[in-house]
């Protein structure tokens, strides 16, 4: 519902309600400067309505890869009259290498698995019903017989990190 405001700003919940996120989200953007608000006679917060248009611009840059501190350089940038775009460009350039490597981390943790699920399913083929397959222990055993490669491993965040195996782990482990 809107609440009539003679001047055309929009107050913090209905600004909300449109751009999709909550009021907690409006606060953060403006702490991080990439949002501003005015203050009303009564102490409430008043955005100009191109902030709707901000926030998706906001949105969509955080869905590509960008954070709200890129974000807010870029835009305090270009507000101040510059013309952040070589800059924009290279940043988006890095995410996407970032990414592609990523990418192949992911790939060869696939191809590790698929093969680790192999050696497994023919190990529990032979196996007795009822007796210890040890398939964790497969993997401390196949961790020295790697190719050389990168592979990649989840965080408890969910994010990508790299490892070294193969020829460098085992050289380190001696």
């Amino acid at each position: 519902m809107k609440v009539y405001n003679p001047n055309g700003y929009l107050r913090s919940a209905e600004l909300a309600r449109l751009g999709g996120l909550s009021t907690d989200s409006l606060r953060h953007y403006e702490r991080k400067g990439i949002l501003s608000a005015a203050r009303s006679a009564n102490g409430y917060r008043e955005y100009p309505p191109q902030s709707v248009d901000r926030i998706r611009l906001v949105q969509r840059a955080l869905s590509v890869g960008f954070t709200l501190d890129e974000l807010a350089r870029l835009l305090n940038v270009r507000e101040k009259g510059g013309a952040p775009c070589k800059e924009v460009r290279a940043l988006a350039a890095a995410k996407l290498k970032d990414i592609d490597g990523q990418l192949q981390s992911l790939s060869a943790l696939r191809n590790e698995l698929r093969k680790l699920l192999d050696q497994w399913d023919s190990k529990l083929a032979h196996t007795r019903h009822g007796e210890q397959a040890r398939l964790l222990d497969m993997l401390a055993a196949s961790a020295g017989l790697e190719s050389s490669h990168v592979g990649a491993r989840f965080s408890t965040r969910g994010s990508v990190t790299r490892r070294r195996t193969g020829t460098q782990a085992r050289s380190s482990s001696r």
